[in-house]
């Protein structure tokens, strides 16, 4: 893997003498990219999150990176996913996609632990819910898939994070396999990703295959077969040796009778300080 390079070490794609500054908000129409004078986005970003310029808003935040690499970033906020007309309203990016569930896993942002529907969304305009499909990632990047084919689509942020590997799936009740075969995505970048996506996008921008980038830190991708010197060990197999496992450790577990065992000898404990009220000294 790639050791991390300083975030402001590479060339800006397109150098302000270019003409291109930063703009006020990052556009969502192309009437707003008309007014910067852009013929197309680089990149698309596609959150489940209402767009607030701000750093508590993760795609915020990357977007205003991506731009201070002399990328032109356009973002796609809580699009109506039924259809893929929303997914084109920026036309079509110059790069990638970049897409994420928003702050929040959309299921947990849609239900309660006792499976209730929410009423409410912290992370949508008048706390409205109902602005993000279930699983909004995997949805979101299969409709940028339908709205433009041959189109890169990076997925990051909490959602895929977390499910970038099988795991166990509260609301179905089932093992789910990775994110990355059910959303068909090229790439996805997991934890802060800052350091990885600038990578990406640089790499993208020079020409490199997005199926080639498979060498940084961060990254998830699906690949077919097995790696020349990798295995495959079935889980199963790991811990058939018990000795090699340490038993686990009962927190409630009743332990004064163990820890009376290390006291000693009761006439060789020293007794406890204890004060004269009366003479305000401490008496041994």
């Amino acid at each position: 893997m790639l050791s991390p390079k300083n975030l402001h070490a590479y060339p800006k794609f397109w150098p302000h003498k270019k003409g291109l500054v930063p703009a006020p908000l990052l556009p969502m129409s192309r009437k707003e990219m008309d007014e910067l004078g852009w013929d197309c986005c680089d990149i698309i970003i596609v959150t489940g999150d209402a767009y607030v310029d701000h750093p508590s808003f993760g795609m915020a935040i990357i977007g205003r990176l991506l731009e201070s690499q002399g990328f032109r970033v356009g973002i796609i906020s809580q699009p109506d996913w039924h259809s893929a007309d929303a997914f084109r309203q920026l036309g079509k990016p110059s790069l990638f996609f970049a897409v994420a569930s928003g702050n929040m896993d959309s299921m947990v942002n849609h239900y309660t632990a006792e499976k209730r529907p929410r009423s409410d969304d912290a992370y949508t305009a008048g706390a409205m819910s109902g602005k993000r499909p279930d699983r909004a990632t995997t949805v979101y990047t299969q409709r940028a898939k339908e709205a433009y084919k041959g189109i890169p689509v990076i997925i990051g942020g909490i959602e895929a994070s977390l499910r970038r590997i099988a795991q166990y799936d509260h609301w179905s009740q089932t093992i789910r396999r990775s994110i990355l075969p059910d959303s068909k995505a090229d790439l996805l970048l997991f934890g802060n990703a800052e350091r990885a996506v600038v990578e990406v996008a640089h790499r993208v921008a020079a020409g490199e295959d997005i199926k080639q980038i498979t060498d940084i830190r961060g990254t998830a991708y699906m690949r077919q077969g097995i790696p020349e010197g990798w295995t495959v060990l079935d889980s199963s197999e790991i811990d058939a040796d018990k000795s090699l496992v340490h038993p686990q450790t009962d927190p409630y577990a009743d332990t004064s009778a163990k820890d009376k065992q290390g006291c000693g000898d009761k006439n060789n404990q020293t007794k406890p300080s204890k004060i004269d009220p009366n003479q305000g000294a401490v008496q041994v």
